[in-house]
């Protein structure tokens, strides 16, 4: 069975860190004690390098799908140039670091890391191997998965607060280098081996990797089945070409740090004999593309009855566990899933009692989690407390059908493209498909920054932030969305449709307790027909109104308003389709970031659209030697405007370009901002206009530049205030 193709049919801030412990929230929206319940406790601090200290240049905050910026935790990362760094306070005892990464396509190298000043031998490993993934088969997908992570022991343990700087040195030559951010991690060393366990490498594996083992691998194995007994994975990294059958033991490894099985295909089989345990070791995987033919995933199939996954590192593989057959009451715990070219783990139908809980999932190129009742319902499974950050194409978490599912206390961030934070849905993909049915609760979870652009439908579409989908059928289970507290989703908060166009209907739906803090357009989006009930929710900074309810093709769906709710209490007039408004609280607020930019002219590739694409390495460059010059920005609607700020790369050296502001309403007559006057770019400007400007269009003309015979300009960005 290969990864479930993706949907091919449906047309569519403020700054959060993600710690170990979850959740903190700046002053403007203080997290309550009780959320840092949400999401999984992690081993490690991440830290954003634009929050660190860096003489490179920041790129970001954006939504423009395909974009380094938009593919950050975070919307934000730090770009890399000869000799520029990004330097880190260890938050805690460290000894490991894990960063998130992304070069031009096609190289690779190294990357300079300086501990308290000194050097280390040994550099972090950089390669765009696996990035750039292509899914033309996929409508509406873009080129993605642009990050990946590279982890690094560092061969000396540190305090909180020693420096740990990632540096650009001359033998580093596979830049730019863009930084994401970093795991900080005080790794124990590698466990002793468990009395009476079977050692691979006492039935010849080779913990150099030179020669395959699997055929050891295998002898350990049914040596220890007997018994029940446990097989053990030395430190090392051990070549895996074939697959193996685990049934009835325990695959012990030293550490995901130490024990390394280099496969993308370890467990195939449909139907496992079960009471298998795998712990404590990593699978990495060598899956550059996404082939849904090939079942290039960790487990493929099914592992049996009563099995249990923990304490694993999964990287580089098509899917993680993609679950079909008897997986009953299996638990996958304390894991780490990083950079698949498809979905983390997928409940492919059939499971009963699965317990998926306290994962990380990082930068997976499909649904993080998900449970498609394919064949036959998946039943009585949960997702809880699970950390996901960074799906770069479709939802963080999806129920694709199934009876009495469970989704609670997950934290999920910067969903990218085609999907949303959480999705419960009956598009079947595929028969026979079982639509969801009995109650279906989603309960206490944490969104921030999800929803996303599918184009698919009508000229554009977007998610919302939790979506329930009739998309292939009518919703007649009982949905329950429960005090789930939705921060700065840049599009609609809640969104009730038929993806299918029909106009299904969604009912049986009740939301109940919990917060909308921010959302770019509505609280509620309604697009198709059936009833929801909505009580004790309490919002915030919505865009644009509280309620848009216009069924397709026709009707709407009753929302009722039960009692202890505020803040959303507004209708948007008429079906058309609008962007995010002056209520969303965007990360800095930058009005233009991956909005259309037009220019007079443009010299080679260094077009217009590179000023609002949060990368300040990339230029605007007009017509040599031709004045004046003009860049245009539309903004989408109507906005208040008061002050630009722009910038130039930052190795360029200072220079003074004489630069007008005018807006506009209807994109042809255009009005003065700010008088021209000469700006100093040092490699940036500021520009507050005299007054505040209610305008959509805003251009700059240009007249002059002290560097160049040319108007020039990395980045534009435009606030209220």
């Amino acid at each position: 069975m290969h990864a479930r193709p993706h949907p091919l049919r449906w047309a569519a801030l403020a700054a959060v860190a993600i710690t170990g412990a979850g959740l903190t929230a700046p002053p403007v929206h203080a997290a309550p004690a009780a959320i840092q319940a949400a999401g999984a406790a992690l081993p490690f601090t991440i830290l954003e390098a634009e929050n660190a200290t860096t003489n490179g240049s920041k790129i970001g905050p954006s939504y423009a799908q395909g974009t380094l910026a938009a593919e950050a935790s975070n919307r934000q990362a730090v770009t890399l140039n000869g000799g520029q760094y990004v330097e880190f306070s260890a938050p805690g005892t460290t000894n490991a670091i894990n960063v998130a990464y992304s070069i031009p396509d096609g190289r690779t190298g190294t990357l300079a890391v300086y501990v308290n000043g000194q050097k280390l031998s040994q550099p972090l490993a950089v390669t765009a191997k696996y990035s750039y993934v292509d899914t033309g088969w996929i409508a509406g997908s873009r080129t993605h998965k642009l990050y990946d992570h590279s982890r690094l022991l560092l061969g000396q343990t540190v305090n909180a607060g020693a420096k740990i700087k990632l540096q650009v040195d001359g033998e580093n030559t596979a830049g730019p280098y863009t930084i994401d951010d970093v795991e900080f991690e005080n790794v124990a060393g590698p466990a002793g081996q468990p009395g009476g366990s079977i050692s691979i490498t006492d039935r010849g594996a080779d913990p150099n990797g030179n020669n395959d083992s699997t055929g050891a691998i295998q002898s350990a194995i049914d040596s220890a089945r007997g018994a029940g007994g446990t097989v053990w994975i030395p430190a090392g990294r051990f070549r895996v070409g074939g697959t193996i059958n685990p049934d009835g033991v325990t695959l012990r490894g030293a550490g995901r740090w130490y024990s390394t099985l280099l496969s993308h295909h370890l467990i195939d089989r449909p139907n496992g004999g079960g009471n298998v345990r795998l712990q404590d070791f990593a699978v990495i995987g060598e899956v550059t593309e996404r082939n849904d033919q090939s079942p290039d995933n960790f487990v493929n199939g099914s592992l049996g009855p009563d099995s249990v996954v923990s304490g694993l590192w999964l990287q580089h593989l098509k899917v993680g566990l993609w679950l079909t057959g008897n997986n009953d009451n299996l638990i996958v715990e304390n894991n780490r899933f990083y950079d698949m070219t498809a979905d983390g783990l997928n409940l492919n139908g059939t499971a009963l009692n699965v317990q998926v809980r306290n994962n990380y999932l990082r930068n997976q190129g499909d649904d993080a989690l998900a449970a498609w009742s394919l064949h036959a319902a998946n039943r009585s499974s949960t997702f809880a407390n699970n950390t996901i950050v960074q799906p770069n194409l479709a939802n963080g978490i999806a129920i694709y059908g199934g009876t009495d599912m469970t989704v609670r206390d997950n934290l999920i961030s910067d969903t990218n493209a085609l999907g949303g934070g959480i999705a419960i849905s009956n598009q079947s993909f595929g028969s026979p498909f079982f639509p969801l049915a009995g109650t279906i609760t989603v309960s206490g979870n944490t969104l921030i920054r999800t929803g996303a652009m599918n184009p698919n439908w009508g000229q554009n579409h977007p998610h919302g932030a939790i979506r329930v989908d009739a998309y292939d059928s009518p919703i007649n289970a009982q949905v329950r969305l429960l005090n789930n507290r939705l921060v700065a989703s840049p599009w609609s908060a809640y969104q009730f449709v038929d993806g299918g166009g029909a106009g299904r209907a969604v009912q049986n739906v009740t939301v109940d307790g919990g917060t909308i803090e921010g959302a770019g357009t509505f609280a509620f989006q309604a697009e198709t027909t059936g009833s929801a009930s909505v009580s004790n929710v309490v919002a915030s900074g919505i865009g644009r109104a509280g309620v848009y309810n216009c069924g397709y093709p026709s009707g709407t769906l009753n929302l009722s308003r039960g009692p202890g709710t505020s803040g959303w209490e507004t209708t948007w007039s008429g079906c058309n389709w609008v962007e995010p408004g002056n209520g969303t609280p965007t990360p800095g607020g930058n009005l233009a970031a991956g909005r259309p930019a037009t220019a007079t002219s443009t010299t080679q590739n260094y077009t217009a659209a590179n000023t609002v694409d949060g990368n300040a390495s990339s230029y605007w460059e007009s017509a040599n030697n031709a004045w004046p010059q003009s860049l245009t920005v539309d903004l989408g609607s109507n906005q208040n405007v008061k002050r630009l700020e722009l910038k130039l790369p930052a190795n360029w050296g200072s220079r003074a370009q004489t630069i007008q502001v005018l807006g506009s309403t209807d994109n042809s007559t255009f009005t003065q901002l700010a008088a021209p006057a000469a700006r100093t770019f040092a490699p940036n400007a500021t520009i507050t206009l005299p007054s505040t400007a209610n305008t959509r269009w805003v251009r700059l003309t240009f007249t002059a530049n002290t560097g160049w015979p040319a108007g020039q300009l990395s980045e534009l960005e435009i606030y209220a205030g």
